[in-house]
């Protein structure tokens, strides 16, 4: 959640034009007004204001779902009422979660008996999931150590740089030293032989030698938020899940490509051995025991019945469809983008489908000025450097979700190009900005001016870059 802040210079005050038809009078911005107004100048106001929002279908840097069939969106409306907490009031929505879990369980292959029920719980996303799984390594590890004798407070986790921020704040939050894995040029995903020196099946297979060699029982947590729904339908051969014995938890994003809208996640773990029961709390409720970790109490159901919904309706048969559509028109992006001979693509054809791309060419003009100037077209399209070890790389970056049809991804190639042609009839906003020199060092004023290298020139022009769009972002509030 981010945190609150309020616009500077601004009016103090909300004014509609088409609510004036009910209150003449304006709202102040900050503070609750002193009277009651009527409903519908309540709503023309919201909605005055909410126009100016993006179009959530036109986001191309979010993962997560944007659409979904009508008939689920009554469920969900029908359920928003419901208080997910209240087990007791509402058991068919806690069974439901049950079978999610299960399903899900059984879809990473956990090793179940033909009775036995998988342990996990659904969350308001994967950060919540994250938490979760951290902290069951976490008080695992202590008390091993502990039966040890030996210390247990300074545990530690070995990510890669490329992870989400919610892995930087479990380990600040919850006081684990994070390492990270550094990326490179050409290499942008975790290095396995990096990570196991620090602390996939090669992973897994480095992970086992280090822990016979050590004497360590280091386990793998694998974080699925996008690529959980994703694998097991187009690479059903890909060992990455509990087929591997060192991993102990998963985690994956309902809200993403499990096709729910915003407000879900899953955390699975292999067996109940790897959940310790002193972080469960136990609830009674109908005589019958029903086990609770989260980190929120209260939440809505509508997603949980939601992603039930999802799961029997489109089953494996309709994942598989809506995946393999999803990467084929990502390829039809990819090659657009080819064909226009300005960018490199940097993203690869197999894994989560998504198209990242560099300009081949940016010593004019960039990556983030092609981001803001989409934007005139409706496209949210972000620009951002790539973690450390290559941070000198800058690249945008399409989504490609379920509503994103073959007929958008043609459009947008047109409407890049339409920008690349503004762009080239544009002076250049950077480099008059920059002082490059020529061949060799040059004095002047009598200082001596030393040659800047290619990187360091495109260093600099990205940070300036940044900084303009951050600013002129502050500046006008809403492209």
């Amino acid at each position: 959640m981010a945190l609150s802040k309020t616009a500077l210079d601004t009016d103090v005050s909300v004014h509609s034009t088409f609510a004036s038809r009910y209150v003449r009078a304006s709202l102040p911005r900050f503070r609750m007004p002193e009277n009651s107004i009527p409903k519908e100048a309540a709503y023309q106001i919201i909605n005055d204001e909410l126009m100016l929002d993006g179009n959530p279908r036109l986001n191309l840097a979010s993962f997560v779902t944007t659409w979904m069939e009508p008939e689920c969106d009554k469920l969900i409306m029908a359920s928003v009422n419901k208080n997910y907490v209240d087990m007791d009031e509402y058991p068919v929505t806690t069974e439901l979660q049950n079978r999610c879990v299960n399903m899900i369980a059984h879809l990473f292959n956990a090793p179940l008996g033909e009775s036995e029920t998988a342990v996990g719980v659904g969350t308001v996303g994967s950060s919540e999931a994250i938490m979760l799984a951290g902290l069951a390594f976490k008080r695992k590890w202590q008390n091993r150590r502990k039966a040890e004798g030996k210390p247990s407070d300074q545990p530690n986790i070995v990510t890669g740089a490329n992870v989400q921020v919610c892995w930087e704040k479990f380990a600040r939050y919850f006081e684990v030293e994070l390492k990270e894995v550094k990326l490179r040029e050409g290499y942008y995903v975790m290095d396995p032989e990096k990570a196991v020196e620090m602390m996939s099946k090669l992973l897994n297979d480095l992970l086992t030698e280090k822990n016979r060699e050590t004497g360590w029982d280091t386990p793998i947590h694998v974080d699925a938020a996008s690529g959980g729904f994703i694998a097991p339908f187009l690479y059903p051969d890909l060992e990455w899940d509990f087929r591997l014995p060192l991993v102990k938890s998963i985690n994956v994003s309902g809200h993403k490509y499990g096709l729910v809208y915003a407000g879900i996640g899953w955390v699975i773990w292999r067996s109940k051995e790897d959940l310790p029961e002193e972080l469960i709390f136990h609830i009674n409720y109908l005589g019958a025991d029903q086990p609770t970790f989260t980190l929120n109490f209260s939440k809505g159901s509508s997603q949980v019945i939601a992603q039930y919904y999802q799961l029997i309706r489109l089953g494996y048969e309709g994942y598989k469809n809506v995946m393999e559509n999803c990467r084929d028109n990502m390829l039809v992006l990819k090659e657009g983008l080819e064909l226009t001979g300005r960018f490199d693509i940097i993203s690869k054809d197999s894994g989560v489908p998504l198209v990242a791309f560099s300009l081949k060419n940016n010593s004019t003009h960039n990556e983030f000025e092609v981001s803001d100037m989409l934007r005139r077209f409706g496209w949210i399209v972000p620009a951002y450097t790539m973690p450390p070890d290559a941070q000198h790389i800058t690249v945008l970056r399409v989504v490609i979700r379920e509503d994103f049809s073959r007929t958008l991804a043609e459009r947008l190639v047109n409407d890049i190009q339409k920008v690349m042609h503004e762009l080239e009839n544009l002076p250049c906003k950077v480099c008059a900005r920059i002082l490059i020199s020529g061949d060799g060092d040059k004095e002047q004023h009598g200082a001596v001016v030393v040659k800047k290298t290619a990187l360091e020139t495109q260093r600099e022009i990205t940070t300036i870059w940044r900084k303009f769009v951050m600013e002129k972002k502050k500046m006008n509030g809403v492209c």
